[in-house]
């Protein structure tokens, strides 16, 4: 007896209360959608740390009645409970645990994972009796209802409540809070969601909790009797797959440098970020990326960057953003971190630097093709060179003969841009798209930056359309709108938009020159967005294309979204190599008035659904001159004229693709074809725009197509978690979408708290959320705590419970 006493005053005098471990602290940044909808998390842990009084009483109630109903009256240990447990395990009882709620607040808080050998359980019996008298019983309740692990990846009731119910924990009723303390000693095998044997034990023990909360007092026994089972909510594991990491990705880069917002802050400080991202918008953005065949004969290559994104002009605030398909697999974003040669995007940049300099829309230039620009160089000071416009390969272009610049715009011709720029410098042009929001490093002062030789982002000329959309007036652009700490605004966008970057008169010439892009031009496919001839929604544009096809682009604005669709290919070394066609243009070119404006136009056709029509300032165009020369007819465009009509086929519903994608061309339309899952052998098609009606010859038609039965989200288990440590691989599964599941045997082999093996194995391919079992070792001869899950009656008086898991 004496030896004991003098063993625990030692320990008494030689273990002071440590700090608690800094995940105890560490609360989940939740990050919100424009419309309040969560978007995603940053998080060490899943935990909202909650006052006593942010939760309702009964929870604290439950938890007491379940775990430790003499909580208030011992002294942190409670030795008879442990002789008790101790007994009824040896005579073959029920097993049973002696800790305390104080105890496995104790060793939640102040040890780290694993730590449970006989010496670390005495240190825990020292440390409950000191806390018990540092910390009020208030206070040490709180702590442990903050941190308790339950399962699902929570830590704490306010995280276990949006888990399993999707609410906070303020609104948990009596049955949830029932439930969720109930599986407090096992939540890895007692949830629901594991099948029928989880889900009699959790009704089981939900039956206990309410019949103890009964016998004391908390509910009525006919609260008791009334009450039904709960049903959680389907388990979505917080995962950055898809669109979601993308965008938080953003989220953190643009916070990166301010004060207390550096990505530690964000994984362990709680805050509630409010971002510019429309969902619907979104969703619409992934839709349209979506339609590029990304499988089997005419697939797109897995090189193709794809990039859609969209600003609003009044703010700067970016309302979309695609730049990859799947951030787990790319974490890559092809229009924030890639960059590529934004080719006749470029020229709106230059006309309106002309238009500055004292040119008229209605000025005449020779916009034939090959040709030698006197000043037109390569360089700097070198010789100078033919020019040629876009046509057929080896046609040296096409030649338009005299045009005015309305007409050089809409038909992109490269010829006459090329005399413009000679003339008002490329300094002027560089400067335009510097003031427009064009970065300096993504621009330069050579003659060929009218057609867009210098690499840049696709956000970066999303944000200088805006700026055009906005009739001169350039803002930043930006994803986040305020980050809050609680009720304290800690970061909050307060951009100024800069009024007359451009002067607003310039630009409204320039927005009439780019609506002809779209009317007559090689933007016409964006005439399905104009609407009903009643009440049309003017679109302003402009496509670009590249030599050599490595890149192409659809610009675009109304007067209250600009949005810009981009594809370049990246060669294996990063730089730039021409596009592998895909899907109907196998063996052709891709450009800007192909896939990159019918993508848009669909894209955009969701987006202003239910929009108010707005017009652009309104502009009357000059009266052209009398041409120096007669001009040739220009290339066909899609007719005005009501007669030149085209029929839809019928009857290509249900077929493939490939057989309707060539009738529809026969017929004089272009298929625009849209990805939809269904249960439909992939390829099939589901439905035909316009079919059986009469379309001016040339318009693009949607054609829904089957990618087949939608498939059950998958995850991956990872790799070198066999003799790695308890902690770490809970960390890496649960990052991966999957619940960890953890046994515990006695080895000779492996050290205390080491991972043995993991069942499914390592690589393996399992369904997202789905278990993974993980033995550890106990070490020689381990054998506290059980390696069986306790029934929770630890104290012999339907009190004390089995302890509390750590994260």
């Amino acid at each position: 007896m004496s030896l004991v006493v003098g063993v625990f005053t030692a320990g008494w005098i030689g273990w002071a209360v440590p700090d608690e471990r800094k995940e105890i602290g560490s609360e989940t940044t939740t990050v919100y959608y424009a419309n309040d909808q969560v978007m995603g998390k940053f998080a060490a842990v899943d935990r909202t740390i909650l006052g006593l009084d942010e939760m309702p009483p009964y929870v604290g109630q439950a938890v007491l009645a379940s775990e430790d109903q003499n909580f208030e009256n011992h002294m942190g240990v409670d030795p008879l409970g442990m002789v008790r447990a101790l007994v009824s395990n040896v005579t073959g009882g029920a097993r049973q645990g002696g800790s305390t709620l104080t105890q496995q607040y104790v060793e939640n808080t102040y040890f780290e994972p694993g730590q449970t050998s006989y010496a670390d359980k005495f240190r825990e019996i020292i440390l409950a009796v000191k806390v018990d008298q540092e910390k009020s019983k208030d206070e040490i309740l709180e702590g442990y209802l903050n941190s308790i692990y339950l399962g699902r990846g929570a830590y704490g009731f306010e995280a276990a409540a949006k888990a399993y119910f999707d609410k906070p924990a303020a609104e948990l009723t009596v049955s949830e809070t029932a439930m969720l303390v109930g599986i407090i000693p096992s939540p890895s095998y007692w949830d629901p969601r594991f099948g029928e044997e989880s889900r009699a034990v959790a009704e089981e023990k939900w039956g206990r909790v309410l019949r103890n909360m009964a016998e004391q007092g908390v509910i009525t026994e006919e609260e008791r009797s009334s009450a039904t089972f709960p049903e959680p909510v389907k388990y979505k594991p917080v995962s950055r797959a898809g669109q979601v990491g993308y965008l938080l990705e953003e989220v953190r880069k643009e916070l990166a440098g301010k004060p207390g917002l550096d990505e530690e802050d964000l994984m362990n400080n709680g805050y509630e970020i409010h971002t510019t991202i429309n969902p619907k918008w979104q969703k619409a953005a992934v839709a349209a990326a979506k339609t590029i065949p990304t499988e089997g004969e005419g697939a797109a290559s897995k090189r193709l960057g794809v990039s859609i994104v969209s600003v609003d002009p009044k703010d700067g605030a970016i309302r979309a953003l695609y730049g990859g398909k799947d951030y787990e697999k790319n974490q890559y974003n092809a229009a924030t971190d890639g960059k590529a040669q934004p080719g006749s995007t470029f020229k709106p940049f230059t006309l309106i630097g002309a238009l500055e300099e004292g040119h008229e829309l209605n000025e005449y230039y020779t916009g034939n093709s090959p040709m030698q620009i006197p000043g037109w160089t390569k360089e700097a000071g070198g010789p100078e060179v033919e020019l040629t416009n876009f046509g057929a390969p080896g046609s040296g272009g096409e030649s338009f003969g005299d045009i005015d610049l309305i007409d050089a715009t809409a038909n992109s011709v490269n010829t006459v841009y090329a005399q413009l720029n000679v003339e008002i410098g490329p300094e002027k042009t560089q400067d335009v798209a510097i003031r427009a929001g064009i970065p300096k490093e993504s621009t330069n002062s050579t003659l060929s930056n009218v057609l867009g030789t210098e690499p840049v982002r696709a956000v970066d000329l999303a944000g200088a359309y805006a700026t055009f959309a906005a009739q001169g007036t350039r803002s930043e652009p930006h994803i986040v709108t305020s980050v809050k700490d609680g009720e304290k605004v800690i970061h909050e966008w307060t951009g100024i938009p800069e009024q007359g970057a451009i002067d607003p008169e310039v630009m409204t010439k320039a927005t009439y020159a780019m609506q002809q892009v779209v009317e007559k031009g090689s933007g016409t496919p964006a005439l399905e967005l104009l609407g009903p001839d009643a009440n049309p929604r003017p679109v302003a544009g402009k496509t670009g294309s590249t030599n050599d096809n490595k890149s192409a682009w659809f610009a675009g604005y109304t007067p209250q979204i600009a949005t810009v669709v981009g594809l370049y290919q990246a060669t294996e070394k990063g730089g730039q190599d021409s596009i592998t066609p895909f899907g109907e243009w196998a063996g052709g070119s891709l450009t800007g008035g192909t896939w990159p404006v019918w993508a848009w136009t669909e894209y955009m056709k969701t987006v202003t659904e239910g929009m108010e029509v707005q017009e652009f300032p309104e502009y009357k165009p000059p009266v052209p001159p009398p041409a120096p020369t007669p001009s040739p007819d220009p290339s066909p465009t899609i007719s005005d004229d009501p007669e030149d009509k085209v029929l839809v086929p019928v009857g290509l519903v249900g077929q493939q693709i490939a057989p309707v994608s060539a009738a529809l061309s026969t017929a004089g339309v272009n298929p625009a074809p849209v990805e939809a899952e269904s249960e439909h052998p992939a390829g099939t098609v589901l439905s035909v725009q316009h079919e059986g009606q009469e379309v001016k010859r040339g318009s693009s038609i949607r054609v829904e197509v089957s990618t087949g039965p939608p498939q059950q989200e998958t995850a991956q288990v990872p790799g070198g978690l066999i003799g790695g440590d308890e902690n770490n691989a809970r960390g890496r599964i649960q990052g991966a979408g999957l619940e960890p599941v953890f046994e515990y045997q006695a080895s000779e082999d492996y050290a205390e708290g080491v991972v043995m093996n993991v069942s499914p194995g390592e690589g393996s391919e399992v369904q997202a959320g789905s278990q993974v079992r993980v033995l550890v070792s106990r070490g020689p001869g381990g054998i506290f705590p059980t390696d069986e899950p306790t029934d929770g009656n630890g104290n012999g008086n339907g009190g004390g419970g089995g302890r509390g898991n750590t994260p």
